[in-house]
């Protein structure tokens, strides 16, 4: 969106909130989240007010975290898929997950534009008053100019909290910690303090500012604390800092300099771990540049020394606003400073100096902020304690809760905590990363506070979830899923007249289910292999869960000559023209050639998906490839078969899907 788009924006949407101070639903922050919670409760018929501290809506998605993180593609449905495909669509693809922050931010701007949800930027809460358990307002400040004289009072029958610092959730009285509970405490195993091999420093990393004398002093990032035993829990978080989109096209390229209050003795540790390291590139555990379209970039940590800023944080989460504004300052000028070192300090290796200083932040991105993000990566500040705690036992799926209402899939990823001395050498401590488990549902009852402290309120992001746990919930697209969730919950609780706790969690699975897109549009038809009452299999398949879609996938076995099939079968609402997909992995040992017949109801079809054609990018090793658009007659039994042609290669089935043209 242009410049002078923007503004009109901005200002429409104020003259729409000064008519208006009484809404259905008030949203706080205009997070990706947000954004989709505002679209959902315009398209449910609700009032609705979304409010946003600064001038952007997206948050990290908008804010240069344009590799999403996803985990497993099966856990993103609804509103939160809408979005991925709309990026696809914008690239030329079905969907895509990789994209420019400019892109993402139109995106999410005309969800507003589409569904008239006003939007009031530039402003924060100030207070909430509650009354017999129950929000009744909430008064808000300018941002830019925080004065009582034009501080306004916001009413609303229902309050979503989507923001990343749970602001709302606080000012209104509701339970919350901050930091690493005790393993002890929720009977988990990755909790608390952990020291890893992940994003650490090899052995004999001196830590003091002359080498082998403690009395000199320990370099800069250093605490002097002393490790607790392992699985202590404790007050500190997990490290922040930017992902920062950064561009090799020079044409579209402005230099990075010298940014304000650079001290080069912050790097001192980077030069040591250098030296060991040795690192043939900057992706070689310095810096992990993710490439994006149009020769950009989303940079994020790698390694024992890189972006994240271990340990200045911990004052985040519970500080005022002006504390926030100068911790934010301290994280930009600490990463555009770590930039600056590696391109021109003569202590870096000429080769990585001269791939640094192939970058340059874009001229097309972030023009009203010196072509900077504007976003800090806030990756946990207060989770709630509510009516419900998710933890390590549901990623791990030894706990199953009934109350499903979104679905997450990423690896248990907690970044390091702090930075101390052990055995005399420095070590990173609190990152982790585990995984190995499928897609698991997270309950509906970890969005809502305890009857007793709140009864209109929901919380989305900094929902009621474990350290460890929320590690692997906070990602995006799952905050998105989870809006929609929550403002589909409240929707209800205002037609029915209930609280939050007193929602029928069935009605919200309902029309999550029946209406995805809130807009009535008929549901896309997916089959997942495991759909044991709609797939048919003949022949010798074993499955494999490592890469899948959903939870695992059928593979043959490498030179079967079975003639064996996987055939799915679609319930269709009713006839029409569908464009067919299937879900493709593509690895090293998967067949030159798939072989797929489809039936759709009057004639047989045989597709064939070459894989030297098939190019998956992100995260995954998966992606949907189109089989093609077709007249199905939903009485004539269809069907997708994918044929086990295994001679040369592993044929695998996974899941199918299949899109109304209406969509």
């Amino acid at each position: 969106m242009n410049k002078y788009l923007l503004s009109l924006f901005l200002f429409l949407s104020l003259e729409l909130v000064a008519q208006k101070s009484t809404y259905d639903i008030c949203i706080y922050g205009g997070t990706a989240a947000g954004v989709i919670a505002a679209y959902t409760a315009k398209m449910m018929g609700k009032s609705v007010l979304l409010i946003e501290p600064t001038k952007h809506v997206g948050g990290l998605t908008t804010g240069g975290l344009g590799f999403t993180d996803i985990g497993n593609k099966y856990a993103i449905s609804g509103l939160s898929l809408d979005f991925y495909r709309r990026v696809g669509k914008h690239y030329g693809k079905f969907e895509q997950w990789i994209f420019e922050p400019s892109v993402a931010e139109n995106i999410l701007l005309d969800y507003i534009k589409r569904s008239g949800a006003p939007v009031l930027f530039n402003h924060r809460i100030v207070s909430a008053k509650k009354e017999q358990g129950f929000i009744k307002s909430i008064i808000i400040e300018n941002s830019s100019n925080p004065t009582t004289a034009t501080n306004k009072t916001i009413s609303a029958k229902m309050f979503i909290d989507c923001s990343y610092e749970g602001d709302l959730m606080a000012k209104s009285g509701v339970s919350y910690t901050v930091g690493r509970e005790d393993n002890s405490l929720y009977k988990e195993t990755f909790n608390g303090v952990q020291v890893e091999e992940t994003h650490q420093f090899p052995d004999g990393v001196d830590p003091y500012k002359i080498p082998g004398n403690p009395a000199s002093g320990l370099l800069w990032g250093i605490s002097p604390a002393v490790l607790a035993a392992e699985g202590t829990g404790d007050n500190k978080v997990q490290t922040y800092n930017y992902r920062v989109c950064l561009t090799n096209k020079k044409e579209n390229s402005i230099p990075i300099t010298k940014p304000e209050n650079y001290d080069p003795a912050i790097y001192e540790l980077l030069v040591r771990y250098i030296d060991k390291k040795k690192p043939v590139n900057l992706n070689d555990r310095v810096l992990k540049i993710d490439h994006m379209p149009n020769g950009k970039t989303d940079i994020n940590n790698n390694g024992a020394f890189s972006t994240d800023m271990i340990g200045m944080n911990y004052n985040y989460p519970d500080g005022d606003y002006k504390a926030r504004k100068k911790i934010a300052k301290q994280h930009e000028d600490y990463v555009k400073g770590l930039f600056y070192f590696l391109g021109h300090d003569e202590r870096i290796p000429q080769h990585l100096r001269n791939e640094m200083l192939q970058w340059g932040y874009p001229k097309d991105e972030y023009a009203d902020n010196n072509n900077f993000t504007p976003q800090m990566y806030v990756r946990e500040a207060r989770r709630m304690v509510g009516a419900y705690v998710m933890t390590q036992n549901n990623c791990e799926g030894r706990e199953v809760v009934p109350d499903a209402i979104g679905m997450a899939a990423y690896t248990m990823d907690s970044h390091n905590c702090q930075r101390v001395v052990v055995n005399g050498m420095v070590k990173n401590e609190g990152d982790i990363q585990k995984g190995g488990f499928g897609p698991y549902p997270i309950a509906y009852r970890s969005l809502i506070p305890n009857p007793t402290e709140c009864k209109n309120l929901l919380v989305p992001v900094c929902l009621s979830a474990s350290h460890i746990a929320y590690g692997s919930i906070r990602m995006e697209p799952v905050f998105m899923a989870l809006a929609q969730s929550s403002t589909v919950a409240a929707s209800i609780a205002i037609d029915t007249k209930k609280s939050v706790q007193d929602v029928d969690v069935r009605r919200v699975q309902q029309l999550l289910k029946g209406n995805p897109l809130a807009d009535g549009s008929e549901p896309e038809i997916l089959i997942d292999n495991d759909d044991v009452k709609h797939v048919v299999i003949g022949g010798n398949w074993k499955k494999e869960k490592a890469g899948s879609f959903g939870p695992s996938r059928f593979v043959n076995s490498v030179g079967d000559t079975s003639g064996g099939f996987v055939q799915f079968l679609p319930s269709l609402n009713k006839s029409g023209k569908y464009t067919v997909y299937t879900y493709y992995i593509k690895t090293d040992k998967t067949a030159p050639v798939t072989n797929i017949v489809i039936n759709d109801g009057s004639k047989l079809n045989e597709v064939k998906i070459e894989k030297n054609a098939v190019v998956i990018s992100g995260q995954t090793s998966g992606s949907w490839i189109p089989l093609g658009r077709y007249e199905i007659k939903k009485d004539e039994k269809p069907y997708v078969k994918i044929m086990n042609t295994g001679k040369e290669g592993i044929v695998n089935a996974d899941a199918v899907l299949f899109v109304p043209d209406n969509q």
